[in-house]
C-alpha cells in the first residue's frame, strides 16, 4: 500500500453509509432507471407493465389493463396467477410485501416461477414501489381480493382482505403515483406509451392489450392485439414504403432453450430500420443477438449471390450492402439474459448470437432458394447499394483531400470567423445570397461565421451517398464543417460547436430547413446528440408606431403588441411598465450597428416557451436612418401583408400611426435589424434541436422526405389544422 501522510481521525466507520431496504433506490434513482427526467418516469410504466408480459410469456396471462388516471396515477392490471401473497419463508412477511420492498426477490431467480422473463435484476416492482409517494397492489387469488398500499417504499398498513372475487379469477393490479419531489420535470406522453405497448403486442403473440387516458375531458383508448407476431410488426415498419420483395423472411425456430425470432423485408428506400428484442425488452444498443444476425445475414447473401453468378470470385458484399433499405425484426427469448445495466440497453450473452446465427442462416438460406424472384430482387437491390458505396468512397476521399487544407480550400462562399475556438465559434446557415449578404455585414466577425446556399439542396433521405456528395451546396457544408462524412466523420474535428440554420418565414424557407435537418439526422446525427444544431428564428413582424418599433416572433405576441398601442391613444414609453413582455434596448451601441443622431426607439419582444427556447435579453441600438433604408414599412391601414389572427390587427387599421410588416425574408432586414433580432447573444431567440424519440424521429423524416405520396398526403391531412402561419 502507498503511503499517506493525511490524518486518517477524521475518516473511522461511522463515516461508511449502509443504505438498506429502498433507500439506495431514492438516493441514486438514474442507477436502476436511467434518469429522473421523461424516460426515468416512462421506465416505471415498463417495469410494471414487463412484469405482466412476463406472465403472458409463461402462459398464465392473456391481458393487460394500463390506465393513466387523471391524478397523475397509472394502473396496471392483468389476469395473470397474482403475486403469492403467503408469507415468506426469509423475510417473515409477505410474498407480495417482499416483492414490493426487497430489491433483488422476485420468481426470476431460478427456480420454475418463470422460465423467460424481461426482468434480469429483479429490482422492477420494487423499485417503482420506491421511486412512488403511492402504491396500492391488489392481488385476486383463490377467491380472495387481498390489498397493501405504501408510501414511498414503505407500507402503510398490512396486507389486508378487502373482498372476495370469483374463484377463477386471477390476477394482479398495480396503481402508483410517480413521486414529485423526484421526478420534477416531464410526463407521461400518449404516444410514447401507444408505440411501446405496439412493439410489445407485436412480440408476444395472442396477447390483448388495452390503455385508457382518463387524464383529460374525453377517455382516450386503443387497443392491440397481433395474430401476425413480427410478421405484423416488418409490415408495420415498411407501411408507406414500396418493398423490394412481397413475401417478407422469417423464422421461428429454438436452439439450446433460446427461442429464435426474426422477420425483414427491404423497400426501395436507402434507409432501414433495425430493431432487436429480448424477451420482449428493446436493446436500443442491440446486443449478441444482433451481431449473429448481422453476420449470418452478410454471409448467407455473399453465397447466394456467388453461387448464382451476380458476384464475381473476389467481389463481396459488406454489411453496409445488406442492410441499405432492410426493415429487420430480431427477437430472443432466454432463460437467463445479461443485460448491460437495469436499463437493458445491450443483451451480452455470447450464446444468443449462436442461436440467431445458426438459425437465421439456415433459415435464409431455405428462404432464397424457395423464393428465386424475392432472392433476385433482393440481391439487385444489394448490387445497387455496393456500386453507389463504391462511387461514394472515390466521391468522399475527393471532398476529403479537398478539406485537408483548412485554410486554403475552404468553400468560398463562406464568410469564416476569426476563432479557431470550436466551443465559442458558430455557423450560420443561410438562405441565398441576399440573407448571406445581411447576414455577414451584420454578424460579430470574432465567433460567427456565414455559409450561404443557393437554394433548396438535395433530398438525402432519397438519395445515396455518392449523389450527396456530388451536391455542390452539401460538398461545401462538409468541408466547412471540417469532420467528414458516413465513416470518415470525426466530431473532434468539428469546427464549429454551434451550427444554426437560419431560413425565410415562408414556405421555401421551411421547405430548405426540413432538407437540412433530414441532412444532420441522417448523416450527422452525432451533432445533434451533442446539441450542436440550433435553428434560427428570426421576427415575424416589426410594428412601430412613433419612434418605437417592436419585434415579435409569433401571431399571438404580434396580436397582443397591436391591441396594447392601439388600447393607448399616445406613444407607449420605454420604461419597463409599458409591457412585462417586452425589453427596451437602449444605450448602448453594438459594434455591427452604426449610430445615428436621429434614433428610434427599438423593443424586441422575447416571448419564449421555456421548454424548447433559452433566449438572453439585453441591450443594443439600431439606426433608425438604416431601418427605413432597407425595409419599407407600409401603414396598417394601408398594407397588404394583414393576417387573418383576429384582434390585434383590425385595430391597427383604424389607428393613424400604427405600422405593421410582415417579414418574409431574411433579406427584408438590414444587416443591423438582423444582427439586433436574430443573431445578438444577448437578444436571439433559437431552438435547440434533439431527439426525443429516435424511431419516432425517423418515421417522420421517412413520411416527409421518403419516395411515397400516399403517407405523406395522409400526414398533411393529418395535421393540416396545426398549421400556423401559412404563406399563401
Amino acid at each position: 500500500m502507498a503511503k499517506n501522510n493525511k490524518t486518517t481521525s477524521n475518516y473511522s466507520a461511522k463515516d461508511i453509509q449502509v443504505l438498506e431496504g429502498l433507500d439506495p433506490v431514492r438516493k441514486r434513482p438514474g442507477m436502476y432507471i436511467g434518469s429522473t427526467g421523461e424516460m426515468g418516469l416512462h421506465h416505471l410504466v415498463w417495469e410494471v407493465v414487463d412484469n405482466s408480459l412476463d406472465e403472458v410469456m409463461a402462459g398464465h396471462a392473456s391481458t393487460i389493463i394500463i390506465s393513466l388516471l387523471k391524478d397523475g396515477k397509472v394502473n396496471v392490471t392483468d389476469d395473470g396467477r397474482g403475486i403469492p401473497v403467503e408469507k415468506h419463508s426469509k423475510t417473515r412477511k409477505s410474498t407480495l410485501e417482499t416483492v414490493l420492498t426487497v430489491l433483488h426477490a422476485g420468481g426470476k431467480f431460478g427456480g420454475e416461477g418463470y422460465k423467460i422473463s424481461g426482468g434480469l435484476h429483479g429490482v422492477g416492482v420494487s423499485v417503482v414501489n420506491a421511486l412512488s409517494s403511492h402504491l396500492r397492489a391488489e392481488v385476486c387469488r383463490d377467491g380472495v381480493r387481498w390489498a397493501q398500499e405504501y408510501k414511498r417504499g414503505e407500507p402503510t398498513g398490512p396486507l389486508k382482505k378487502v373482498d372476495t372475487c370469483p374463484k377463477n379469477l386471477t390476477g394482479t393490479s398495480i396503481t402508483f403515483q410517480p413521486d414529485t419531489s423526484i421526478f420534477t420535470e416531464g410526463e407521461l406522453r400518449w404516444k410514447t406509451i401507444i408505440n411501446r405497448l405496439r412493439q410489445q403486442a407485436y412480440l408476444t403473440q395472442g396477447v390483448h392489450i388495452k390503455i385508457y387516458d382518463e387524464r383529460g375531458e374525453d377517455v382516450r383508448s386503443y387497443q392491440f392485439y397481433f395474430e401476425g407476431g413480427v410478421v405484423s410488426f416488418v409490415g408495420h415498419l415498411t407501411d408507406g414504403s414500396t418493398v423490394k420483395h412481397p413475401t417478407p423472411f422469417h423464422v421461428s425456430e429454438e436452439k439450446d432453450g433460446i427461442l429464435v425470432d426474426v422477420a425483414f423485408q427491404y423497400t426501395d428506400e436507402v434507409q432501414g430500420v433495425e430493431l432487436a428484442f429480448a424477451n420482449n425488452v428493446y436493446n436500443p444498443d442491440g446486443g449478441m443477438h444482433v451481431t449473429g444476425f448481422r453476420s449470418s445475414l452478410t454471409r448467407s447473401l455473399n453465397d447466394y449471390a456467388k453461387k448464382n453468378n451476380y458476384l464475381k470470385d473476389k467481389e463481396t458484399f459488406t454489411g453496409d450492402d445488406v442492410r441499405e433499405g432492410l426493415n429487420a425484426i430480431i427477437s430472443v427469448k432466454l432463460p437467463d439474459p445479461q443485460f448491460e445495466g437495469q436499463t437493458k440497453s445491450k443483451l451480452g450473452n455470447p450464446e444468443a448470437r449462436t442461436a440467431v446465427e445458426t438459425i437465421t442462416s439456415g433459415g435464409l438460406d431455405e428462404y432464397l432458394d424457395r423464393n428465386p424472384q424475392d432472392a433476385k430482387q433482393i440481391i439487385e437491390k444489394i448490387l445497387l447499394a455496393a456500386k453507389a458505396r463504391k462511387a461514394a468512397k472515390v466521391a468522399r476521399e475527393t471532398v476529403i483531400r479537398k478539406g485537408a487544407m483548412e485554410g486554403m480550400t475552404l468553400p468560398g462562399k463562406l464568410a469564416d470567423c476569426s476563432s479557431r475556438d470550436p466551443g465559442e465559434s458558430e455557423l450560420y446557415i443561410v438562405e441565398g445570397d441576399s440573407a448571406g449578404g445581411s447576414a455577414k455585414q451584420g454578424r460579430d466577425r470574432e465567433f460567427q461565421a456565414i455559409l450561404p446556399l443557393r437554394g433548396k439542396i438535395l433530398n438525402v433521405e432519397r438519395a445515396r451517398l455518392d449523389k450527396l456528395l456530388s451536391s455542390r451546396d452539401i460538398r461545401s457544408l462538409i468541408i466547412a464543417l471540417g469532420a467528414a462524412i458516413a465513416e470518415e466523420f470525426d466530431i473532434q474535428k468539428l469546427r464549429y460547436h454551434r451550427i444554426v440554420i437560419m431560413t425565410d418565414a415562408d414556405v421555401d424557407g421551411a421547405h430548405i430547413r426540413t432538407l437540412l435537418l433530414t441532412l444532420f439526422y441522417r448523416y450527422y446525427p452525432e451533432v445533434i446528440e451533442q446539441g450542436y444544431l440550433y435553428i434560427a428564428q428570426p421576427p415575424l413582424y416589426k410594428i412601430q408606431k412613433g419612434r418605437v418599433i417592436e419585434y415579435v416572433y409569433t401571431e399571438q405576441e404580434k396580436d397582443d403588441v397591436v391591441k396594447r398601442l392601439t388600447s393607448s391613444s399616445s406613444t407607449p414609453s420605454s420604461d419597463s411598465s409599458s409591457s412585462p413582455s417586452t425589453s427596451t434596448l437602449s444605450n448602448s451601441t453594438s459594434s455591427s450597428s452604426p449610430s445615428s443622431d436621429n434614433e428610434d426607439e427599438i423593443v424586441v419582444n422575447n416571448y419564449t416557451d421555456s421548454e424548447e427556447v433559452s433566449p438572453e435579453q439585453g441591450e443594443g441600438e439600431v439606426s433608425s436612418d438604416q431601418a427605413q433604408d432597407d425595409t419599407t414599412s407600409t401603414e396598417a391601414q394601408e398594407s397588404s401583408e394583414t393576417t387573418t389572427s383576429t384582434g390585434g390587427t383590425d385595430a391597427a387599421r383604424k389607428v393613424p400611426g400604427v405600422s405593421l410588416q410582415r417579414y418574409k425574408g431574411l433579406g427584408e432586414m438590414n444587416p443591423a435589424q438582423l444582427w439586433e433580432t436574430t443573431m445578438n447573444p444577448e437578444n436571439r431567440v433559437m431552438f435547440q434541436v434533439d431527439i426525443e424519440d429516435a424511431k419516432e424521429a425517423d418515421m417522420i423524416f421517412d413520411i416527409l422526405m421518403g419516395s411515397e405520396v400516399a403517407p405523406r398526403k395522409r400526414f398533411i391531412q393529418t395535421h393540416a389544422d396545426k398549421v400556423q402561419n401559412l404563406d399563401i
